[in-house]
């Protein structure tokens, strides 16, 4: 079943997409590629460029917390690297599962460089979904969605656990208190995430005005976050589908047209690509990046590991 998931997960999004072509035809998809000129492009570039920085900054706080060496320069290259891959391979995370295991490696500790991606990232998902819930609970949105402010949340006990998930969760519990939950790191990280969802809303607005729509920025930004928590669902191929069938429902239930909805969705989809182009130039470095560290550098280093924080 793990091995049919990519392939279940690119048949769900292309029927998702094929559905809203039958709906309301594929002019709203050549629509959406024509919308697409120049300063549409300086904009995604030039944000992208701020949103990659912020992200990659954002990890190397986190990794060298855990006592794994990078650069801002190297976190920047490998961030666009991962960009790319998530948008053009169709797991969507391969990038990240790449950018991960790479850095472990180089670094001497593959499974703390995976959970320093892994603390990274959650770190910005965190503030979207705070987010979305301050949008779904003050009702700034320009519809109406039942049922949507009920977020239920489920806690996994650990004592119903194997002793080997349990040593794995009270490590990663430690490498996140170490990483990320303290008083150091947190609030730089909630900062940069801050403004890497800023970032992502402006280039929805950007690809929203490029597809023509007229709406004020306050109705666009409530649909931006909830979009962007859309994207989160795994039935998407670069982020193509869900917030696609999303943004023509948001559109058309608050008067700005399901079409429109979707040429935006589509626009998005491409502007966020383009952001992501720059990784083209960071791929010649992949035979280099997977060697290893002698063991007494390995030992230096991991001598240099801060302790636990409270």
């Amino acid at each position: 079943m793990r091995r049919a998931w990519p392939w279940l997960r690119l048949v769900g999004a292309v029927g998702i997409l094929v559905a809203l072509g039958r709906q309301w035809g594929a002019e709203a998809f050549v629509a959406g590629l024509r919308a697409v000129d120049g300063r549409a492009v300086a904009a995604a570039l030039g944000i992208g460029l701020v949103t990659t920085v912020a992200s990659a900054w954002r990890w190397c706080l986190i990794a060298r917390r855990l006592g794994l060496p990078l650069t801002l320069g190297t976190a920047v290259s490998d961030y666009y690297r991962g960009l790319l891959l998530n948008a053009v391979l169709p797991a969507g995370v391969l990038g990240d599962v790449h950018r991960a295991v790479s850095h472990g490696r180089q670094s001497g500790d593959v499974a703390r460089g995976v959970r320093a991606v892994v603390f990274e990232r959650a770190a910005g998902q965190v503030v979207l979904v705070v987010l979305g819930v301050a949008v779904l609970c003050t009702g700034s949105l320009p519809i109406d969605l039942p049922g949507l402010g009920v977020l239920p949340v489920a806690l996994l006990p650990l004592a119903g656990l194997s002793p080997r998930v349990r040593r794995a969760v009270r490590t990663t519990w430690a490498d996140a208190r170490t990483g990320l939950l303290n008083r150091e790191v947190l609030p730089k990280v909630t900062l940069l995430s801050t403004a890497v969802l800023a970032g992502h809303v402006a280039l929805f607005v950007v690809a929203a005005r490029a597809a023509g729509t007229g709406a004020p920025i306050t109705s666009l930004v409530p649909l931006a976050v909830l979009a962007l928590l859309v994207m989160a669902v795994p039935l998407n191929v670069g982020g193509f589908g869900p917030r696609e069938a999303f943004l023509a429902v948001a559109f058309g239930a608050a008067g700005l047209g399901a079409a429109q909805g979707l040429t935006t969705g589509v626009v998005y989809g491409v502007l966020a690509l383009i952001s992501s182009l720059p990784g083209i130039f960071t791929l010649v470095r992949w035979p280099s990046e997977h060697r290893q560290v002698r063991p007494e550098r390995l030992d230096q280093r991991r001598e240099h590991v801060p302790t636990l924080v409270g």
